[in-house]
């Protein structure tokens, strides 16, 4: 199992549905311009497992990269359907881990983001005792 493939679609995933849309106007302004269809497929393609096989099957057409490289030589009885159901399986796994990938980076990013907010404000606390330290001329003991 190789996870290039898994890697290259998380961080597209990552960048189209949840950071070009903060970077500015320009990204939702652009997908509002588009045709209902099509910005309506944004809006529902929010889910990683979703957008992850899409985006796993793209990659792999793009690049010739497989997360399972064994479906590259399925079985000769299936003969011509063979590479769509190679590239298919590959694509849902691929997909699994997208997803498993994103459930596993927001999970740590919540303790993360806490622990930043609470890092933040005791800082804000402590030098605040310092400057009234300051202003008042009291000194600590030590």
């Amino acid at each position: 199992m190789t996870f290039e493939l898994t890697l290259m679609a998380t961080a597209i995933h990552i960048l189209i549905w949840e950071k070009l849309p903060e970077w500015g106007t320009w990204f939702n302004t652009f997908i509002a311009a588009l045709p209902r269809p099509l910005s309506s497929l944004y809006e529902q393609w929010h889910c990683p497992y979703c957008a992850g096989f899409w985006i796993a099957l793209v990659l792999h057409g793009l690049t010739g990269f497989w997360t399972i490289p064994d479906l590259a030589s399925l079985p000769g009885y299936l003969s011509v359907t063979a590479i769509p159901i190679g590239w298919i399986l590959d694509a849902l796994a691929t997909a699994t881990m997208v997803y498993a990938a994103i459930i596993g980076l927001k999970a740590i990013g919540l303790p993360a983001m806490k622990a930043h907010m609470m890092k933040e404000d005791f800082m804000k606390f402590a030098f605040k005792g310092e400057d009234i330290q300051a202003n008042t001329g009291a000194t600590s003991a030590n």
